[in-house]
């Protein structure tokens, strides 16, 4: 005897069938129609039903392993490996690297079954996902790019965070550019923002959150703005003004999701490539996110456009260069010289003006940190490369005479002492 015999919620419903064929109530070809099988296989059914009675409805190589199971020795392999260099990596990101690094070629879901059975929870747990409105993609690369910065322990847990700067094409999700800069900044932006536009050419729009870096938060009017009749920009929204690209505030994470999305991706993926590859330090990760990952990324991940071509257009080198940079008003001195906190650059004589005494210069330092002088769109001076930093915004004092509550406006380098 075969002791108790359990039948799947299919077989006993056959048992059912064929005790009403037995009773007579139901012919053979009837119960075929009822269990949805041919009448061929029907016969077959019944008569080991017959010979057998229930237990010739249970499937024969019940409790007995798969044809198709995974080799032990392999299953070994597997989790070896996972326990000694993969740790870190998700179950599709480890099914990849299996077969890119190891020559085993096994689906996403053996792999997953291995680990879970072998008490290896996943990475993360997946939280159920709440219902929104979807913002359809726009129909062709270029027209918006979505850019953002994500600070966290990029090179480990037991290494100081850094935050990544990247960004992604609305149409197709292509990871544009992509670089690690210590803190989110002004200088992090223009950088992603040089690579961009020098791999894909500018968008027509970016859609970014509401950070102070990249647009005025506060309500002050200063004088200069009222007689203007203008708010001035930060530093990177007058980058994005002198290109042409129209800059969208998003009001909330989800609003720009598909950015949001990607640092998901990038967390999960980006933190085990770095470690697998032994690479600490943000030089070392920057060549080889533009060497290496950026491109086997959008190998996995671009998708397909609604349309064909793209609204990016190119900026030459040299506009790109003089564009993004940041940019200071300075009024010459008598001496011929513009201050801007500490730095003092001199301006040789010119033509066909000899001095540029109290003429209203543009000052620029650009991404390598160099700085030159502009008036009247003519370079007249330049000054050797000093370290890059943030420029800070404070208020000037009111003066004698100035109206009530009247602010004047100005951009201190952050290098020199703020003003009062």
């Amino acid at each position: 005897m075969r002791g108790d015999i359990i039948l799947s919620q299919e077989e006993a419903h056959r048992a059912r069938v064929f005790g009403e064929v037995g009773k007579g109530t139901m012919t053979l070809r009837e119960a075929a129609v009822v269990l949805r099988i041919s009448y061929r296989h029907t016969r077959r059914v019944h008569r080991r039903y017959q010979e057998e009675g229930v237990a010739g409805l249970a499937h024969r190589r019940r409790g007995e392993p798969a044809r198709n199971a995974i080799d032990t020795d392999l299953r070994s392999c597997i989790l070896q490996l996972h326990e000694q260099d993969y740790g870190n990596f998700n179950d599709t990101h480890f099914t990849e690297m299996l077969e890119e690094h190891n020559g085993i070629s096994v689906s996403r879901e053996t792999v997953r079954s291995i680990l879970r059975s072998a008490g290896k929870p996943p990475k993360r747990r997946r939280r159920p996902r709440k219902h929104r409105s979807r913002r359809p993609r726009k129909p062709r690369t270029g027209i918006m790019m979505q850019w953002d910065g994500s600070p966290h322990h990029w090179f480990g847990p037991d290494r100081p965070p850094c935050c990544l700067m990247s960004a992604v094409d609305d149409a197709d999700s292509r990871l544009l550019g992509a670089v690690f800069v210590p803190a989110e900044s002004a200088v992090g932006y223009l950088r992603l923002l040089d690579i961009v536009v020098k791999r894909h050419g500018k968008p027509l729009s970016v859609y970014q959150d509401r950070h102070t870096i990249l647009r005025r938060a506060d309500d002050h009017w200063s004088i200069e703005e009222e007689i203007a009749g203008v708010r001035f920009p930060t530093h990177v929204g007058r980058v994005l003004d002198e290109l042409g690209i129209t800059a969208i505030p998003a009001y909330s994470p989800q609003a720009k999701g598909r950015i949001e999305r990607s640092f998901g991706v990038l967390q999960d993926r980006l933190i085990a490539e770095l470690e697998f590859h032994g690479i600490t330090s943000i030089d070392d990760a920057n060549r080889w996110l533009e060497e290496v990952f950026i491109d086997r990324y959008n190998k996995r991940f671009v998708k397909t456009p609604e349309q064909k071509g793209s609204a990016f257009s190119r900026v030459s080198k040299r506009d790109r260069y003089q564009r993004i940079a940041f940019g200071y008003q300075a009024t010459v001195a008598n001496d011929n010289s513009v201050r801007l906190g500490g730095l003092i650059i001199d301006i040789p004589p010119g033509r066909p003006r000899r001095s540029y005494a109290k003429a209203k210069v543009l000052i620029r330092q650009h991404l390598d940190g160099a700085w030159s002088v502009w008036y009247q769109g003519k370079r007249i001076a330049s000054h050797p490369p000093t370290e890059l930093r943030d420029p800070i915004r404070t208020w000037k004092r009111r003066r004698k005479g100035d109206p009530k509550g009247a602010k004047h406006l100005i951009q201190v380098y952050m290098a020199s002492r703020p003003a009062p």
